[in-house]
């Protein structure tokens, strides 16, 4: 396996906010953060100054006083730990007190019965022994030494499957049903910890306790939650090197999620969201990264690396809508250099879970089984598995690796000639399958179950959907105007191309306001959305596709996909099929221009936060490069074949915009999106300006660069609006 990180050391052209009023207009208001920055009086962060890593940062090539310091062994290791813990303390976690020792514990109930007992007990600890937290014990029948589980109170129901399976069972306040932190903040009011690292500290004061209790083998003691407690417990890993084992289930941004991966560019949970929703979670501090997460020191695939070499579970669900399965794969794969250091690999493992966000018995019985085998209790196995291709090494082996610039006629930069680039980009995305055009079925349309776990069982006000299965029995959504199916007059459409949302699809997981589909058919449209392969309720049908299709790329079966889309909706009677307009968002962006390179039947393009063209997207820029899209998201592999020499690959995407002319293409392009900085996606405008001022529809050319970052909330998709309808009406 080869995973290369690109970091630049030295201060560029950045799409950062250079101030902090230039930074909080782009995010929404937030009062607590408002009222944190003029009580504490802390400074902007000069981002310019701030390395740059779009990929996630290597643990053992930190970047340390502006030079990277490679780490090798485990004694390097554990100065690098102590150094990283420190930055994660400043930016994320705040600060935790010495470990009190003072503490003084109440029994305030005790039951016995023959299949053990239950115990009630309070702590107190700190200056004035002002701490406070409330802990139950569950304990089995016998003298021990039994394995502790410990987890905060909202599980208790864990702890009952805990003692059945032979373990003392350690319930405490660290959660919202019961929370004793705040009582930290009065013995420690110095201290800028925030509330999930006080609840994981917590663990540590239970810890202490059991240490004291005959009956506890505190060498073997776990520490699980799920969701919030999930973050905090993985916290509580971090800071506590005697927990043995750590279970972070569903932990998500703020947990076991990086946020360079995982954020509103991707539709998901991200910084702006999780800090502004939950103010207390973490440091303020954290806030200042949102839309500018390449200038994180840190990501939290590194939370995981403080646990190491201990046996760590994440757990994640497939359609979950607080994580993203494709960015938790890249943080296990980074977080497991560390373990591979200590020749622990098989301490991390991802439990991957179908459904959404909930657990149920099975599930809490697989974590005692980790819990099992790591304390020499049972010999259970947990597979590594990988949802998404990962192997970039392992594609070149098997793939047509031969491309050439000498293969094509590359037209000149700024050319307007109308050059047939459809046989390039096809030959490009690989050897696709053989494939026929169908009609349209309603067998296999998505029920009402499906429909549900991934957030669509109700329809927007105003709004109607019908549903039909198109192309390779993909399911296909249609949002309209409530009316339109039984009038069946032609409305203008849109064929709608989202950004990577792993867990909903076509929608938003974590949004502000509504999703653009829904914008759009409310403005009148009939707008066509599917899950792309790899999200949604085709998750899984990414992970073999490599396999099943050696010489193909998935970018190319994205673009079939979306012809297959044109196909269904010029077969519906209320589609007007000469005014059909292609939306893309991001990745979705990138799928939108290669589907215009071989497909002439759209009207016109919108193209949201589009990626800049390749000879832009190099190793040099802060966007990751084309890596992004041939090593990282293995959507266009062929790609890394050109990894220094991105002047070669024999296309580009503004030679593609260039050929939409003269039909209208709108571009929406904020100033501060960290994968493209104006001053880059001015230079490729204007050799679209030249092409489409040499035509007779100048005005089909519409770019907007509002003061925001990239995301698609209700701001962008207002501007969209005001772009595309006088050009639709036309």
């Amino acid at each position: 396996m080869v995973i290369l990180t690109v970091v630049m050391l030295v201060a560029s052209a950045s799409a950062t906010p250079p101030s902090l009023e230039a930074f909080l207009d782009t995010i929404p208001a937030s009062e607590p953060f408002s009222q944190w920055l003029t009580e504490s009086g802390e400074q902007y962060p000069v981002f310019d100054d701030m390395p740059s890593q779009a990929s996630l940062p290597d643990p053992l090539l930190p970047i340390v006083d502006g030079k990277i310091e490679a780490v090798t062994t485990v004694e390097a290791w554990r100065k690098e730990r102590a150094r990283l813990l420190q930055v994660m303390h400043h930016w994320f976690l705040g600060t935790v007190p010495e470990t009190p020792k003072n503490m003084q514990a109440t029994l305030l109930s005790e039951k016995n019965t023959e299949q053990g007992r239950e115990q009630e007990i309070e702590l107190a600890f700190g200056p004035e022994h002002k701490a406070r937290l409330w802990m139950k014990l569950l304990l089995p029948p016998g003298s021990g030494p039994f394995p502790v589980f410990m987890t905060q109170e909202t599980h208790r129901s864990w702890a009952q499957i805990a003692l059945q399976r032979g373990y003392i069972a350690c319930i405490y306040a660290g959660a919202d049903t019961r929370d004793d932190t705040d009582t930290f903040c009065e013995a420690w009011p110095d201290c800028d910890w925030s509330r999930l690292l006080r609840r994981g500290w917590a663990a540590g004061r239970c810890l202490d306790y059991l240490e004291t209790v005959p009956e506890a083998d505190t060498s073997r003691t776990a520490l699980a939650g799920h969701s919030r407690n999930g973050k905090s417990s993985l916290m509580g890993g971090a800071v506590d090197e005697r927990i043995a084992v750590i279970i972070s289930s569903s932990s998500g941004v703020g947990g076991s999620m990086p946020s360079r991966y995982c954020g509103e560019h991707q539709m998901a949970e991200g910084i702006d969201h999780i800090t502004r929703t939950f103010p207390e979670w973490f440091h303020p501090r954290w806030r200042f990264f949102a839309g500018n997460e390449h200038k994180l020191p840190f990501d939290l695939h590194q939370l995981i690396c403080l646990t190491a070499p201990r046996p760590v579970l994440l757990s994640i669900a497939v359609n979950d809508p607080v994580e993203h399965t494709w960015a938790m794969q890249h943080s296990y794969l980074e977080a497991q250099k560390v373990f591979k250091l200590y020749g622990a690999e098989e301490h991390l493992r991802i439990l991957w879970r179908q459904g959404g966000h909930e657990t149920w018995p099975e599930v809490i019985e697989q974590y005692l089984d980790w819990c099992d085998l790591h304390f020499g209790r049972g010999a259970y196995v947990f597979p590594e598995r990988f949802v998404y291709p990962w192997d970039w090494e392992a594609w070149r082996k098997n793939a047509r690796t031969d491309f050439s610039s000498a293969e094509f006629q590359k037209p000149a930069a700024g050319d307007c000639e109308k050059n047939d680039l459809k046989e390039v980009v096809q030959h490009f995305m690989g050897e696709a399958s053989p494939h026929v055009p169908v009609e349209n079925t309603d067998y296999g349309i998505m029920k009402d179950n499906q429909l549900a776990l991934l957030s669509r069982t109700n329809v927007a006000g105003g709004l109607e959907r019908d549903q039909i299965v198109f192309g390779s029995y993909i399911n296909g959504d249609i949002y309209l105007p409530k009316g339109s199916l039984e009038k069946q007059k032609k409305l203008p459409a849109v064929l709608y191309l989202p950004s990577f949302s792993t867990p909903k699809g076509y929608a938003a997981a974590y949004k502000r306001g509504g999703d653009i589909f829904n914008t759009l058919a409310q403005s009148g449209f009939a707008v066509f959305c599917y899950d792309p392969i790899g999200t949604g309720r085709r998750v899984e049908e990414a992970e073999r596709f490599y396999d099943r299709f050696p010489k193909w790329s998935l970018l190319g079966k994205k673009v079939r996909d979306a012809q297959d889309a044109l196909n269904a909706m010029v077969q519906l009677p209320y589609i007007d099929g000469n005014r059909i307009w292609v939306v893309g968002y991001e990745s979705g962006a990138l799928e939108a221009m290669h589907l215009a390179a071989v497909d002439e039947r759209p009207a016109g393009y919108a193209f949201v936060c589009p990626p800049l063209p390749f000879y832009l997207d190099t190793d040099e820029a802060e966007t990751g490069g084309v890596r992004r899209w041939a090593q990282e998201r293995m959507l266009l592999p062929q790609l890394g074949l050109f990894i220094g020499r991105e002047k070669e690959i024999p296309y580009d995407l503004d030679e593609i915009m260039r050929t939409i002319a003269p039909k209208p293409l709108v571009l929406l392009t904020p100033y501060y999106d960290r994968f493209a900085s104006p001053e880059k996606v001015d230079i490729y405008y204007e050799s679209l300006k030249r092409c489409y001022g040499s035509t007779d529809s100048p005005e089909h050319l519409v770019r907007m660069t509002p003061l925001k970052f990239n995301h698609f909330d209700e701001s962008m998709q207002t501007l969209l609006l005001e772009a595309l309808m006088p050009l639709v009406k036309k």
